[in-house]
């Protein structure tokens, strides 16, 4: 990813962008646990505070390796692609048997049975909720540390035709980014990552959009698999 500077409203930056604390720390988003290596370039970065950086750890950890496992319908390692959570997985039998716990045979209407993977909704909320901060804060400069009017987590294949070509598209809006915004600058002078309003960070891997008009909104995919929508009112 290209290096993109925010010149806009300072006042708008120098805190948590999680809590609106203090800044003795970096997080980086995407999580690089949700990325495979070589990691991309100029990963976008925000000030964070030590209690809020470190308290996403484990979550992120557990994200990933729920969305791998479901992916590969196993949770056995030697099963899984990503090396990263093979090894995770390994050494963390207990986090192992946790995701193992949360797949389930369900039955189809033509008497067959699918497996249905159900994750901790509020562990995988939190990871969404902090990307759709990083992304509001850095793509618009508008940081957010209230509680999103809306949050929607859903794989890709659960949605209809119409629900995917929704989501797809970039909303229409007659209100710009904020002047100096990451996101404006976009507008101004073409990025080779972002396409059709959406950027990417690493192929198959993650991307992301953040919008501003009436609302704020930014939508995710994470290994083109879970799908995510948070707005601000």
């Amino acid at each position: 990813m290209r290096q993109i500077e925010n010149y806009g409203d300072k006042r708008q930056t120098g805190f948590c962008v999680h809590c609106g604390g203090s800044t003795e720390t970096r997080d980086h988003a995407p999580s690089k646990i949700l990325l495979d290596k070589p990691y991309p370039t100029n990963l976008p970065v925000l000030p964070s505070c030590a209690e809020c950086n470190e308290g996403f750890s484990l979550d992120e950890e557990y994200t990933a390796c729920f969305i791998e496992c479901a992916l590969c319908g196993s949770t056995d390692p030697n099963g899984i692609t990503r090396d990263a959570i093979k090894k995770i997985l390994r050494s963390s039998p207990r986090l192992r048997a946790l995701i193992e716990r949360s797949k389930k045979e369900a039955p189809t209407i033509g008497g067959g049975s699918i497996l249905v993977w159900e994750p901790n909704q509020d562990r995988i909320s939190r990871v969404i909720l902090k990307l759709a901060r990083c992304h509001t804060a850095f793509e618009l400069n508008e940081p957010r540390v209230d509680k999103p009017n809306h949050l929607m987590i859903l794989p890709l294949i659960s949605m209809t035709e119409e629900q995917r070509d929704h989501f797809e598209s970039v909303p229409d809006t007659e209100v710009w980014p904020e002047v100096g915004s990451r996101a404006m600058l976009r507008l101004i002078e073409y990025n080779e990552a972002y396409v059709e309003g959406w950027i990417n960070v690493q192929d198959s891997r993650y991307r992301y959009m953040a919008v501003a008009g009436c609302d704020i909104m930014v939508r995710g995919v994470l290994s083109e698999y879970l799908a995510y929508e948070v707005i601000w009112e």
